[in-house]
C-alpha cells in the first residue's frame, strides 16, 4: 500500500478490509501494552500491584484516549483534503497540530505527576494498593508526551488512507514493552514501577524510530519550520471536529473510572478482577475500534469527492463485518473467559471474579460494531457534536445508573455490573438509527 489510498474508487468491502487490517493490527498491539502489564504483574508481581496498575492503566487511558479523540480531527481534515485535491493545506494543519499538542502534552504531564494521590484516592483504589496506584500513574504521567506524538503521526498517516506505518510504529514499541516488562517485573522484581517504566520506556524509542522513519517517505505535502505554530484558522478547525470526538471519549473513559470505584468499594479481589477482565475488554473491542478509525478515513474521503452512495455502503459493510466477527467473540467471552482471565494471573479468585464480570460484558462484542460503524460515518461527516451528544446521553442515561445499581448491596455480582456496557450499547444504537434518518433526508434535501 502506498503512503496514501483514494478511497472514493473500487470495491468497498476490499479497500475497507485492507485498510482496517493495520490498524487492527496496530490495535492488538497497543492493546497488548496493557495486557502485558497486567500478565507480568499478575504473575511475578504482587495482587496490590496489579489492583495498581488496574487503576492506574485506567487513568492514563483517561488522557489518552481522550487526546486521541481530539486528534481524530487531523484524520478527518486531512482525509477531507485529499478528496477535494487540497493537499496543499495539510502542511499547516500538520504543524499547527505538533504545536498544539505538545502544548497540551506538558500541562497533563504536570497535572498527573502532581496529583497522582489524589486522583488515586478519588478512584476509591484499595487502601493496599493506592501506593501502587500512584506510582504506575505518576511514571506514565511523565512519559505522556511520546504517547501523544504516537496518536499525532498515527492519526497524519490515517487520514492519508496510509494504515502500515502506524502498525509498524506500534510494533517496534510492544516488542520494546515486552522484553522491558519481564526484565522489570521478573528479574528485578519492581512490579508496578517496572511496568510503567517499560511502558514509557518502549513509547519513546518508538516515537524516535518512527521519525526517522517519516524521513524516508514521500509525503504528497511538505511541513515547513514557519509552520509549526498556533494558526488560528486550523487550530479552529481541530478544535471544532476534534472537540466533540474528545468530549465524547471523555464522558466514556469518566464512565469506565466511575466503574473502577464502584468496583474498588467491593475489595482488592474484585478491583483485581475487574483488571484482568479490562484488558480482555480491550481485546473484544479491537474490531469495532479498527472499524471506527477506518470508517472515519473512508467516509471523509468520500464525502470530500461527494460520493455519499460510497460513504452509506461502506459504514453497512462495517456493520456486516463487525456483527459477524463479534459473535466468535462473544462465544469464547461467554463461555470460556476463565480461561482467557486465567492468562494473566495464577489467583484462582481473581480469576473466577473477572470472568464473572465478563460474563456479563460479553454480548458488547456484538452490539458495539454497529454503534461503531455509526459513529465513523458521522465523524466523517464531521458530525462530531452529535456524536459527542449520543456519548453523553448513553453515560448518564444508562451506563453509569445501571453499574451504579448494580453495584449495591452486599456481595454485588459483577456479572450485572458488566451488563451496563451492552445496555447503553443498545441504547447507543437507537439513538444513532433515529439521527441517521434525519441526517440522510436532510442530505437529499440539499441535492434536490
Amino acid at each position: 500500500m502506498g503512503i496514501n489510498s483514494d478511497f472514493t474508487t473500487g470495491n468497498i468491502f476490499r479497500k475497507l478490509t485492507l485498510f482496517m487490517f493495520p490498524i487492527l493490527g496496530a490495535l492488538i498491539l497497543q492493546a497488548m501494552y496493557g495486557a502485558v502489564d497486567v500478565m507480568m504483574v499478575g504473575w511475578f508481581g504482587t495482587t496490590e500491584g496489579l489492583s495498581g496498575v488496574s487503576t492506574g492503566s485506567s487513568i492514563i487511558n483517561l488522557v489518552t484516549f481522550v487526546l486521541s479523540g481530539l486528534a481524530m480531527a487531523i484524520t478527518v481534515i486531512i482525509g477531507r483534503y485529499l478528496g477535494e485535491k487540497n493537499e496543499d493545506r495539510i502542511g499547516p494543519v500538520i504543524g499547527t497540530s505538533i504545536a498544539f499538542f505538545a502544548l497540551i502534552g506538558i500541562i497533563l504531564t504536570v497535572a498527573l505527576i502532581v496529583f497522582a494521590r489524589p486522583i488515586a484516592v478519588l478512584m476509591q483504589a484499595p487502601k493496599e494498593a493506592i501506593d501502587s496506584t500512584v506510582n504506575y500513574v505518576r511514571i506514565c504521567g511523565a512519559g505522556l508526551l511520546f504517547i501523544i506524538a504516537y496518536n499525532v503521526i498515527s492519526c497524519i498517516f490515517r487520514g492519508l488512507g496510509n494504515s502500515t506505518l502506524p502498525l509498524i510504529f506500534v510494533l517496534i514499541a510492544c516488542i520494546l514493552n515486552i522484553v522491558g516488562d519481564y526484565t522489570l517485573i521478573a528479574i528485578f522484581h519492581m512490579d508496578e514501577a517496572g511496568a510503567a517504566i517499560a511502558t514509557v520506556l518502549a513509547q519513546a524509542v518508538s516515537v524516535i524510530l518512527s521519525l526517522v522513519i517519516l524521513k524516508k517517505q514521500k509525503l504528497p505535502f511538505k511541513v515547513r519550520r514557519e509552520d509549526v505554530k498556533l494558526r488560528g484558522g486550523e487550530l479552529g478547525g481541530i478544535i471544532r471536529i476534534g472537540t466533540p470526538a474528545a468530549l465524547q471519549e471523555l464522558l466514556t473513559q469518566i464512565s469506565f473510572l466511575a466503574l473502577v470505584a464502584f468496583i474498588n468499594r467491593i475489595g482488592l479481589e474484585a478491583s483485581s478482577g475487574y483488571g484482568v477482565a479490562n484488558k480482555i475488554v480491550s481485546f473484544v473491542m479491537l474490531i469495532p475500534s479498527s472499524l471506527m478509525q477506518s470508517m472515519s478515513s473512508f467516509v471523509a474521503q468520500n464525502v470530500g469527492a461527494e460520493r455519499e452512495d460510497r460513504a452509506k455502503k461502506a459504514m453497512l459493510t462495517g456493520m456486516g463485518i463487525g456483527v459477524a466477527i463479534g459473535i466468535v467473540v462473544f462465544y469464547f467471552t461467554f463461555f470460556h473467559g476463565d480461561l482467557v482471565s486465567a492468562v494473566f494471573t495464577r489467583d484462582g479468585n481473581v480469576i473466577m471474579r473477572s470472568f464473572e464480570y465478563l460474563r456479563g460484558f460479553a454480548f458488547e462484542a456484538i452490539v458495539t460494531s454497529i454503534l461503531f460503524s455509526f459513529i465513523g460515518y458521522f465523524n466523517g461527516h464531521q458530525q462530531t457534536f452529535f456524536v459527542m451528544l449520543q456519548a453523553m446521553l448513553q453515560t448518564l442515561i444508562v451506563r453509569l445508573p445501571v453499574a451504579y445499581i448494580m453495584s449495591l448491596g452486599e456481595n454485588p455480582s459483577l456479572t450485572r455490573i458488566g451488563l451496563a456496557a451492552p445496555a447503553a450499547t443498545v441504547f447507543g444504537i437507537l439513538i444513532n438509527v433515529i439521527y441517521y434518518i434525519f441526517f440522510s433526508r436532510r442530505l437529499s434535501s440539499r441535492h434536490l
